[in-house]
C-alpha cells in the first residue's frame, strides 16, 4: 500500500530514533545478559484477533534502521483483512536486534491495527452512501503520524495534519474573534499577507452561523457541530453544494449512517482514533 503524503522519511526516522532511545536508555540489559552476540533466531508475527492489519511497513522501518542486516519476509500487508492465527512476516537474523525491538514493533502495530479497524468498520457502514470518514486531530502527541496512517490503512480519508496545513475557525477562534464574519475576513487578510493558499473551514453551531459563514464567500467547508438530525438536512440545504459539508460531533457507529443520509460531504470522528481498542499481536521466537 502507498504511503500517505505525511509519511515522509524525516518523520518517519525522527519517530522510530526518539522511540527506540526512550525504550533502549544505556541499554537492553535483559538481552545483552542473557542472549549471546552472534546468536542468529527467527521470530514470526502471530495475529491473535480478526482485523485490518496496520503497521508492517512501520515494522520494517523500524527493525532496519536498528539492524540493516535483519531479513523480513512479508506474508500479510497493511490493509489486509486477516484472521486469528495468521503469520504477518517472519523476520531472522540477530535474535539481540530481535529482541530489543520486539515491544516498539508490537505497540506500534497493536495500535494502529487498532485504528485501522476501527475505522473500516466505520467506513463499511457508510458504504451505500457518498460521505467520507475523516479523522481528526485527536491523536497522541508524537504518536499522530502513525495513527492517521492507521486511518489511511482503515480506509478512511486524513483530515488537516496538523495547526499549519489548513485553517480551521472552531467556535472559539469565532468567540474571541467576534463573530464568525470577523474571523473569516481576518483570515482571509491574513492568508494574502503571508502568501499562503490555504483551505478554510468554518465551525458552525446552528442554521443562523451556517448562513453567517456561508454569506463570507471565503469559506471551503462548514462543519456542523453538535446539531441534530433535522438540523444537519437543513443545513445541507441551505448550503445546496455552494462549499463541502462536514458534520461532527458525538459520531458513533449507531448514528454514522443517518448523518450521512443527510448529504453532508464529511463525517470527522476523533473516536476512530482516541477509542479505538489495541489489537492483540505477539512476537513468538520458533
Amino acid at each position: 500500500m502507498k504511503r500517505p503524503s505525511y509519511v515522509t522519511d524525516e518523520r518517519l526516522y525522527h519517530f522510530i530514533d526518539e522511540a527506540i532511545k526512550e525504550d533502549i536508555g544505556d541499554g537492553d540489559h535483559s538481552t545483552l545478559a542473557s542472549v549471546p552476540a552472534d546468536l542468529q533466531r527467527r521470530a514470526r508475527l502471530l495475529i491473535k484477533h480478526d482485523c485490518i492489519l496496520a503497521g508492517v511497513d512501520l515494522a520494517q522501518e523500524i527493525f532496519h534502521y536498528y539492524d540493516k542486516s535483519l531479513k523480513i519476509e512479508v506474508y500479510k500487508n497493511d490493509g489486509d483483512s486477516v484472521k486469528e492465527g495468521d503469520i504477518a512476516f517472519i523476520v531472522s537474523g540477530s535474535a539481540r536486534s530481535i529482541l530489543t525491538m520486539e515491544r516498539l514493533v508490537l505497540n506500534c502495530m497493536q495500535r494502529m491495527s487498532g485504528i485501522a479497524t476501527y475505522t473500516h468498520e466505520m467506513v463499511e457502514l457508510l458504504a451505500d452512501t457518498n460521505t467520507r470518514i475523516l479523522d481528526t486531530r485527536k491523536t497522541s502527541p508524537i504518536f499522530r503520524m502513525c495513527e492517521k496512517w492507521a486511518v489511511y490503512i482503515g480506509g478512511g480519508k486524513n483530515h488537516r495534519y496538523g495547526l499549519f496545513d489548513m485553517v480551521m475557525l472552531k467556535d472559539n477562534h469565532n468567540d474571541y474573534a467576534g463573530s464568525i464574519t470577523n474571523a473569516v475576513q481576518a483570515t482571509v487578510k491574513y492568508l494574502k499577507e503571508i502568501g499562503k493558499d490555504l483551505q478554510i473551514e468554518v465551525e458552525t453551531r446552528n442554521l443562523k452561523e451556517v448562513e453567517e459563514a456561508l454569506a463570507t464567500k471565503a469559506v471551503d467547508v462548514i462543519m456542523l457541530d453538535n446539531m441534530s438530525i433535522f438540523e444537519m438536512a437543513a443545513a445541507v440545504q441551505l448550503i445546496n453544494g455552494a462549499v463541502k459539508v462536514e458534520a461532527s460531533g458525538g459520531i458513533t457507529k449507531e448514528s454514522v449512517h443517518a448523518i450521512a443520509e443527510t448529504g453532508v460531504d464529511y463525517i470527522s470522528s476523533g473516536a476512530i482514533i482516541y477509542a479505538a481498542p489495541n489489537i492483540d499481536l505477539s512476537l513468538k521466537a520458533f
